[in-house]
């Protein structure tokens, strides 16, 4: 037979936490308030040193990740990146993943894996674009000339227009 699960009642639980907190902090020792509540000295203890570091370490954490980028950071992201891959200390204007990936660590200190910087590209408009391959030295006059003049020259014509027949076994 199947093991039922039982959905866990935060908010019951943070205030059995509070309680935890007035308790200890009325001088009752750990021990005690362990008893009164109907829980193990080691959870009153974790619930102990959270109240020595925070006032409010009763609180529950909220579920889940920590969210990346704020929206007020991601503004500031679309401006750094409007400005240019070089202008970010990056050798050529080609933005990559792994480089904004770099930009988003080096400036907010949180690290995103490739596919969630994908992701975050996505949602704040940005789509792949592909770098046309020319060469920084291309010179459009030489080519528009090129194409004038010698690949006429270069290009195949087709042979004269006779009769011709590609079967080898021609009707007589």
């Amino acid at each position: 037979m199947a093991k039922k699960r039982y959905k866990r009642d935060f908010e019951a639980l943070e205030q059995r936490r509070k309680i935890a907190a007035k308790l200890l902090a009325k001088g009752m020792k750990q021990a005690q308030v362990a008893r009164e509540l109907h829980v193990s000295r080691q959870s009153v203890s974790v619930w102990a040193k959270a109240q020595a570091v925070d006032k409010e370490g009763w609180r529950r954490k909220p579920l889940g990740s920590c969210p990346g980028l704020n929206p007020a950071q991601r503004r500031w992201l679309c401006k750094l990146l409007a400005r240019g891959a070089q202008a970010n200390g990056f050798p050529n204007d080609a933005w990559t993943l792994r480089r904004i990936g770099q930009l988003i660590e080096q400036e907010f200190g949180i690290a995103y894996g490739k596919t969630n910087i994908w992701l975050l590209m996505k949602a704040m408009g940005f789509s792949c674009q592909r770098p046309a391959g020319r060469a920084s030295q291309r010179n459009e006059e030489a080519i528009r000339q090129w194409r004038l003049k010698r690949w006429p020259m270069l290009k195949k014509k087709p042979a004269g227009r006779e009769e011709s027949c590609s079967s080898s076994t021609r009707a007589a």
